[in-house]
């Protein structure tokens, strides 16, 4: 059976929706992440402009060549390694930085956020093991559901402990998620991009 690449009308319209979810919680928690001084909310933020933008290329390259729906999968898995950097990073300042972030907020949007993100996994589920570029949309909204739960446990953390520890250790977590599915992504995106050099050069060739 041919992998799904994406051209079906009801994916458009779930890919579409799924871009307006993120926009829109993207504002709305890196609004939150200041005004609560959670690094693990200002990360959340960030996977989801990151899903804002990488779906949106999703959704361009639908209907396009192998080769092409690849070298956007790899981008994509680039920028989650590039997010994970940034969120280390960041972590680290923030230990040595600020102080300790307002538990109820962090908990209130955390909850927002992940009844969003579990509304997109449902929506995406039925395409979850396409192409590279169709999977790459899949993993990243688990990852936001996954990330979610963590920020309401370090909501719970810093609220029991008085301390930002359990928020950078949660900000720490997310980094690693980021990365994981990165290298997955790179992975399959890199053999389809290879599939699809070959068969370029076979076109070509005859």
């Amino acid at each position: 059976m041919p992998v799904f690449d994406g051209v079906d009308p009801r994916y458009k319209r779930v890919l579409w929706t799924v871009i307006a979810v993120n926009g829109a919680m993207f504002l709305t928690e890196m609004a939150a992440g200041h005004l609560a001084g959670s690094q693990a909310l200002q990360a959340d933020a960030l996977d989801f402009l990151g899903d804002t933008v990488t779906y949106g290329l999703s959704l361009a390259v639908i209907g396009a060549s192998l080769r092409a729906r690849a070298t956007a999968a790899l981008a994509k898995g680039l920028s989650l390694s590039v997010m994970a950097v940034w969120v280390f990073g960041s972590t680290a300042y923030h230990v040595l930085v600020l102080g300790v972030p307002k538990a109820e907020v962090m908990g209130v949007i955390g909850l927002m956020a992940l009844a969003a993100n579990l509304g997109s996994v449902l929506l995406l589920r039925p395409y979850k093991d396409g192409d590279a570029n169709v999977r790459s949309v899949w993993l990243c909204s688990r990852n936001d559901a996954i990330g979610n739960v963590v920020v309401m446990v370090a909501a719970l953390g810093v609220w029991g402990s008085a301390s930002a520890w359990p928020d950078l250790a949660v900000a720490a977590v997310m980094a690693g998620i980021f990365l994981t599915s990165s290298v997955q992504i790179l992975r399959q995106a890199w053999a389809e991009y290879r599939e699809g050099a070959v068969t370029t050069r076979t076109a070509a060739s005859g």
